[in-house]
């Protein structure tokens, strides 16, 4: 997005980068750390993103495997760990939504701002 925004409206991107009025000794700073802000941005919505659907995946993982491993030694307790897997199934999909939701937005508005 970077790139396609100083293709096509390079003052535009620049101005993001370089405010007006900015000092002069502070210019070489300021678009170093716009720079690499800009950069990091997209990477920190992948990170984000991976690891509220890794935790959400490794829950349900450890919830099953206690239902499994109480299966044979308490049938009733394996019953209730189910159902309280299948209520946090019900909050994992929940938690993808709202997680398809957030990256969508933030991505529209990160080409917004660079397009």
């Amino acid at each position: 997005t970077i790139l396609i925004g100083l293709r096509n409206q390079p003052s535009i991107s620049l101005g993001h980068i370089l405010p007006e009025g900015t000092p002069t000794p502070l210019i070489p700073a300021l678009i170093l750390i716009e720079t690499i802000s800009l950069a990091i941005r997209p990477l920190a919505l992948g990170v984000r993103l991976t690891a509220n659907l890794t935790a959400g995946h490794l829950l349900i993982q450890l919830i099953s495997t206690a239902t499994i491993a109480l299966l044979y030694i308490a049938p009733a307790i394996s019953i209730i760990v189910s159902s309280i897997l299948l209520l946090l199934t019900i909050l994992e999909l929940a938690v993808a939504i709202i997680q398809a939701y957030v990256f969508v937005l933030l991505l529209s508005l990160y080409l917004q701002e660079n397009i």
